[in-house]
């Protein structure tokens, strides 16, 4: 069965990468790298509440589907 991609699942993918690198160049370069994996949590957690995440425009814009196949808008 393949994967299907959409916005939910491509902003936690994202995020997810961004926390992980973020604690690695923290871990390998410089601890002030912390401070971006904190603005990530930051926005995650408002956009729970507001409903609001820049990165939905920017995928919404490249094209990735906003619900799956088969999903009723």
């Amino acid at each position: 069965m393949k994967e299907e991609f959409y916005i939910e699942r491509v902003v936690r993918i994202i995020a997810g990468t961004f926390v992980m690198v973020s604690l690695l160049l923290a871990h390998f370069h410089s601890p002030y790298w912390l401070w971006f994996t904190a603005f990530v949590g930051l926005n995650l957690f408002q956009s729970g509440f507001t409903q609001f995440c820049p990165m939905f425009g920017i995928l919404a814009k490249l094209g990735v589907p906003r619900f799956p196949k088969g999903c009723c808008k």
